[in-house]
C-alpha cells in the first residue's frame, strides 16, 4: 500500500514539473512573441517616420503610402466647377492645382457669356448658362468654356447648392465678412436673403444666401469697385470657396472626412474618378488658400439684340488665363522686367 501511494504522490510530482514546464515554455514563447511585434512595431515606425521626413512632415500622404516620387507623377489639375440652383448655373468656374508647386487659380465665366456665331441672330439660348440644361449635358459647357480660355479642360464638376449648405454645417460653419447688408426676397426661386454686413460665422443656409445674392430688393447692389451684380456675386462665389476650403483642411475636420465623401457622393455629379483624386488630398490639405489667385473673365456688358450679354475681351483673355494657368507673366510683369534689363544696361 505504502509503495503504491508513493508512486501516486511521485506522479502527481511529476506532473505538477511538466505542467510548470510547460507554463515557462509558453512564457517564454509568448514573450518571444511580443518582443518580435515590438521590433516589427519598432521597425515599421521607423519606415513610417523615415517617408514622413521624405514627405517634408506629410504623415497623411506617407499614411496613403506615398513617397518623394508620387506627387512628381501627379499631374496639374484642372477642373471646370459649377453650381447647380433650381436647375440653373450661376456659378462657372474655372480651377486648377499643382501639387508640385502647391499653386492654385480660379477664373469665374460670368453667366451671360456670349457663345454665339452671330450678333446679328443672338438670343437668350446664346449665353453659356443656355448650354448648362440643368447639368444634363456638361460636356457642351466644357467644349465652350475651353473655346473661350483656350485650355484643354477634361474634367467637370457639378455642385447642388444643398451640397454647400450641408458641408458648411459639417466644419462649424464659415467665417466670412459680408460685404453689404443683403435683403432680398422671390418665392419663385424659393430665395430668401437677410445678411448683416460684416465679419461673422455663417452656417449653410446663410452661405447659400451669400452666394446667390446679385441686388436688393430696392435695386441697390455691391459698390462697383467691388463689382456690382454679377460681377459682385461671382467675386463673393471666389472667396467663399476660398474660404471654405481653408476652413475644410484645418486638422479638427479630418474625423469629419467620412461626413464630406457622404456629401459628395449624395450631391455632386463628376466625371472624375475620385480613386485619382484622393492622391491630391494630402498635398492640397498643406497649401496656403491665402495663395490663391482668383480672377474673373476679362471683358463689359453689353446690349445685343436687346438681350443683356458678357462679351469678354480675347487678348486681354489670353493673358489673363496664361497668367493665371500657364504660369506666363502679365505683360505689365514683362514691361517691368524689360525696363529693369534696360536700366542694368545702361548702369554697365
Amino acid at each position: 500500500m505504502d509503495s503504491e501511494k508513493n508512486t501516486k504522490e511521485e506522479v502527481k510530482v511529476e506532473t505538477k514539473k511538466q505542467t510548470k514546464n510547460k507554463t515557462k515554455k509558453k512564457k517564454h514563447i509568448g514573450l518571444k512573441i511580443f518582443i518580435i511585434v515590438l521590433i516589427l512595431l519598432a521597425i515599421a515606425g521607423i519606415v513610417f517616420a523615415k517617408r514622413v521626413y521624405d514627405l517634408n512632415g506629410n504623415w497623411l500622404a506617407a499614411l496613403l503610402g506615398h513617397n518623394k516620387e508620387t506627387v512628381k507623377n501627379l499631374d496639374k489639375l484642372y477642373i471646370l466647377a459649377m453650381g447647380e440652383s433650381t436647375g440653373m448655373s450661376d456659378t462657372i468656374i474655372v480651377c486648377s492645382y499643382d501639387p508640385k508647386t502647391q499653386k492654385a487659380s480660379m477664373l469665374s465665366i460670368p453667366r451671360d457669356t456670349f457663345i454665339g456665331d452671330s450678333k446679328a441672330y443672338a438670343t437668350t439660348s446664346d449665353k453659356i448658362n443656355a448650354v448648362y440644361n440643368g447639368g444634363e449635358n456638361p460636356e457642351r459647357t466644357l467644349e465652350e468654356v475651353n473655346e473661350i480660355t483656350g485650355l484643354n479642360i477634361q474634367n467637370y464638376i457639378l455642385i447642388d447648392t444643398e451640397a454647400l449648405v450641408e458641408l458648411v454645417d459639417v466644419i462649424g460653419g464659415v467665417e466670412f465678412n459680408v460685404p453689404i447688408d443683403m435683403k432680398y426676397d422671390d418665392n419663385k426661386q424659393d430665395l430668401h436673403v437677410n445678411l448683416k454686413a460684416g465679419m461673422q460665422t455663417l452656417n449653410g443656409d446663410q452661405v447659400e444666401q451669400l452666394v446667390r445674392f446679385r441686388h436688393n430688393a430696392d435695386g441697390s447692389t455691391y459698390s462697383y469697385d467691388y463689382g456690382i451684380e454679377d460681377f459682385g456675386r461671382m467675386r463673393t462665389q471666389r472667396e467663399v470657396i476660398i474660404a471654405i476650403a481653408k476652413q475644410t483642411i484645418q486638422f479638427k475636420n479630418v474625423t469629419e472626412i467620412g461626413n464630406i465623401l457622404d456629401i459628395a457622393q449624395k450631391y455632386v455629379k463628376t466625371n472624375m474618378n475620385f480613386a485619382t483624386l484622393k492622391d491630391y488630398i494630402p498635398y492640397a490639405i498643406q497649401m496656403d488658400t491665402n495663395n490663391i489667385k482668383a480672377e474673373q473673365l476679362p471683358g463689359q456688358s453689353n446690349y445685343i439684340n436687346g438681350i443683356s450679354f458678357f462679351e469678354y475681351d480675347e487678348e486681354a483673355t489670353k493673358e489673363l488665363v496664361d497668367e493665371l494657368f500657364n504660369d506666363v507673366p502679365s505683360s505689365e510683369q514683362n514691361v517691368d522686367a524689360s525696363s529693369e534689363e534696360q536700366v542694368n544696361e545702361i548702369n554697365e
